[in-house]
């Protein structure tokens, strides 16, 4: 047979007998018609993703989840180029019950030099790098040097603490301890990574350490770098972890060593194809990217299983080995290729919310769903092929364990058919609700890792100082003068003294917190130049256009609490007449973006659940099929958010992305399910019931143990150390138990009750494959009459 005829039968087949798949089934089909010809193929892109594997990386940026979310991301954006920010800042925590001793305060000085002079710092600032103005044009060191005794170390730093507007939020008012702000060069970090200039700076901290000093660093780049290396550290866990859960799953199903290798071996050529065509595609994996390998894990390992319970099934009635890989393939295939498409309707819709990083993840997602479905259709028909000319020997019937909970399903189904299918709707309608009241929530704690020493390090600073996390507040200004004129400067004044009224007093710097000075006779420009250029450029640009007040919030505060703080000043800024005035930072950004991006994804989950259901009703050709597909699948979605409002719990951005991407992965048993009780309808003319009792049944056992291998495989990532990726993981399980209940339970009974609901599909025939020829069957025949029984 030509390859043209083949693709001219693979048209006719799609465009006028209708395949549930679509017809990218016949990728398969024709691995089975050219296997060596695909082998290759096979073979050529592992080489390829394998090459690609040495160089994977994790990007620690948070920022890229977040870029070009919208405007709160653009004005942080002008923001950083126009003033630089603290949110690349690195900040020792120095602490000693006897820092005003004089030999003490030269030790944290010396600390404070060395640091300035690190490769990878362009400043810093400190008591010890501060200079005051000397009345003749120049400057002296804030902290003197040479001090003598504790009083007078005391009456510099308390001299400091209360009158100088950039110490008071660095020196503790118990004088126990002092904050050393370093600013990193940017240029070396991008080079040589976070993690080499924070293994540097703990070099040089090292040799002062222990004794009377105690040292801790934090800051975001230390926050970035321990996210990263738990990132790192759960993408080998949960890569070996969930295979090997994977595998122990299998075996117990199967109860044979080689056919549980034959059920992981597609899953692990899945991830490392997956992997490559990540770094391919993005260079790096970044945090919520790196979950898509996991994802492709066990959702290769649930279809693998589909196929191989399929495929022993078909053995066991007395089909021949080789036939019944090609009847498993025309059965399955199809089937297979829907849930493909489902799952990738729901990382479709993710791309269109805003940011980067879920731009990104679908992407990831939909790429990792082709790779996933053409690894399914290419390497384990070639391995169940190569296995039984190795001579793979027919296992005992699978665990009975798995079958367990279908004939309690059944029989509740068939007695109490009507009564449960109108609780399911009920419940599912009054699970609206929760989902209609649970409102958004972020918290910048959840992005760090569990028991975060620099998360420590912060609270510290936060209880000692009352915070160093800045909120900013760009000011437009009219006179043009770079040592700001006194309009200019009244009108800093009055945002400054706004904006410390709702943070505290002490709690804000701005070229009107420099007036201890100028009221001691100093110019603003003998300040200003005192400063020195780089914090200067923190109060003013260059060309006296912009002004910055700069605010400092704890480290953790409650968004709906900063989103208040972030409403008042701006109204009372607005009501003094200034206008143009634009607050941002990094945690106004992540916290109001975080809204605009989970708002967003909550109509990508509406969209998802109605494409699919839609996907669903064209696949099988009726409507009716796409609505009984609908109770099932909503159940879990609601009750998961259900369950989050009941704990207090809020909508935050990975929450989103669980349930869509559970959603799509939770469907796929519906579509199993769903296809053969269709199959038993319009190709083995089966009654109503029977067809019930068949699909049940036939895949009730494989169903259990697909979402035991998911739920496994993904619960895994329920211990991560990244809060927002260990929810990811609870999340996800919890839905997946939920569309256990909807597949096992509900569906059986929207079947049964539905009854002449359901007439028509027995008058509609839709075949799942053709029949095509192959190495093994010239004739494309894999008849045996119909199908038998059998348990699986």
């Amino acid at each position: 047979m030509s390859s043209d005829s083949i693709f001219k039968r693979v048209i006719d087949r799609i465009v006028y007998k209708r395949s549930i798949g679509f017809g990218l089934e016949y990728v398969g089909l024709t691995t089975l018609r050219f296997p060596r010809i695909m082998a290759l193929a096979v073979l050529a892109f592992s080489i390829l993703a394998l090459w690609q594997v040495p160089r994977a990386n994790v990007d620690g940026d948070l920022l890229r989840v977040y870029a070009h979310s919208g405007r709160h991301y653009d004005a942080y954006e002008k923001l950083s180029q126009t003033f630089g920010t603290f949110e690349n800042d690195i900040y020792v925590l120095v602490n000693s019950p006897r820092l005003v001793d004089p030999e003490i305060i030269e030790q944290v000085r010396n600390l404070a030099f060395d640091l300035e002079l690190s490769d990878y710092a362009v400043g810093t600032m400190s008591p010890f790098t501060l200079r005051k103005p000397d009345g003749s044009g120049g400057s002296v060191p804030a902290v003197p040097e040479g001090m003598q005794t504790g009083d007078e170390v005391a009456f510099a730093l308390m001299d400091l603490q209360q009158n100088d507007p950039m110490m008071r939020n660095l020196i503790t008012p118990d004088l126990d301890g002092v904050v050393l702000i370093l600013f990193p060069n940017q240029d070396m970090v991008r080079a040589d990574g976070a993690k080499a200039m924070i293994d540097n700076l703990r070099a040089t901290i090292a040799p002062y350490q222990g004794g009377e000093l105690s040292i801790e660093i934090t800051g975001p780049p230390v926050w970035t770098s321990e996210m990263l290396n738990a990132a790192v550290d759960d993408q080998i866990k949960f890569t070996i972890y969930g295979f090997g859960l994977g595998a122990l799953i299998a075996l117990f199903a199967l109860r044979s060593l080689p056919g549980a290798i034959l059920v992981a071996t597609t899953p692990f050529i899945a991830v490392m194809w997956s992997i490559g065509t990540i770094l391919m595609l993005f260079g790096s994996f970044s945090f919520l990217t790196i979950i898509v390998t996991t994802l492709v894990l066990v959702m290769a390992f649930a279809e693998s299983m589909f196929f191989v319970f399929n495929w022993l099934a078909y053995w066991r009635d007395g089909m021949e080995p080789h036939k019944a890989v090609d009847a498993t393939l025309k059965l399955v295939g199809p089937a297979t290729s829907l849930t493909t498409l489902t799952t990738i309707v729901a990382f479709a819709s993710l791309y269109f919310s805003p940011g980067q990083g879920v731009q990104e993840f679908a992407l990831a997602g939909i790429a990792g769903c082709v790779i996933m479905f053409l690894c399914l259709m290419t390497v384990m028909p070639l391995l169940l092929k190569a296995a039984l000319r190795l001579g793979f020997k027919l296992p005992k019937a699978p665990n009975f364990a798995l079958n367990a909970p279908v004939p309690a399903a059944l029989a509740l189904a068939t007695r109490f058919g009507r009564p449960i299918a109108v609780l399911a709707i009920v419940l599912t309608i009054a699970l609206m609700i929760p989902a209609w009241l649970i409102q958004p929530r972020f918290s910048f704690e959840d992005y760090m890792t569990k028991d975060s020493s620099a998360l420590m390090a912060a609270e510290s600073i936060d209880q000692g100082v009352g915070g160093v996390a800045p909120i900013y507040v760009q000011v437009p200004l009219k006179e043009m003068d770079p040592n700001v004129g006194p309009e200019d400067f009244e009108t800093i004044r009055k945002v400054h003294d706004i904006v410390e009224s709702e943070l505290g007093e002490n709690k804000v710097i701005s070229a009107a917190s420099l007036t201890n000075y100028t009221e001691s006779g100093f110019t603003r420009e003998e300040v200003f130049n005192a400063v020195g250029p780089f914090m200067r450029k923190r109060f003013v640009t260059d060309d006296g256009g912009q002004a910055l007040v700069t605010g400092f919030m704890p480290t953790i505060v409650e968004s709906q609490a900063l989103k208040d703080t972030v409403a008042r000043i701006e109204s009372r800024i607005a009501a003094e007449g200034i206008g143009e005035v634009e607050v941002g930072g990094f945690r106004v950004l992540t916290t109001f973006a975080t809204d605009d991006i989970v708002t967003s994804l909550q109509i990508s989950l509406a969209t998802s659940i109605v494409l699919n259901l839609v996907l669903i009703g064209l696949a099988f050709g009726s409507w009716r099929v796409g609505l009984v597909s609908a109770i099932p699948n909503m159940f879990p979605i609601l009750g998961t958010i259900a369950w989050l409002w009941f704990s207090h719990g809020g909508l935050q951005l990975t929450t989103m992305l669980a349930l869509t991407i559970a959603f799509g992965v939770a469907v796929n048993d519906t579509i199993h399910m769903l296809s053969h009780y269709v199959h038993g309808r319009r190709e083995e003319h089966r009654a109503h019931i029977d067809s019930v009792r068949h699909t049940m049944s036939r895949i009730g056992g494989a169903i259990v143990a697909t979402t035991v291998i998911l739920c496994a495989g993904t619960i895994i990532v329920a211990f991560s150390d990244l809060p927002q990726v260990a929810l990811f993981g609870t999340l996800f399980v919890l839905s997946l138990v939920l569309a256990l209940v909807g597949d096992l339970f509900i569906l059986p009974a929207l079947l049964v009750a539905g009854g002449a609901f359901f007439d028509t599909l027995s008058r509609l025939k839709v075949q799942t494959a053709d029949h095509v020829a192959t190495p093994d069957d010239p004739t494309g025949d894999t008849s045996t009459g119909r199908p038998g029984t059998t348990s699986m």
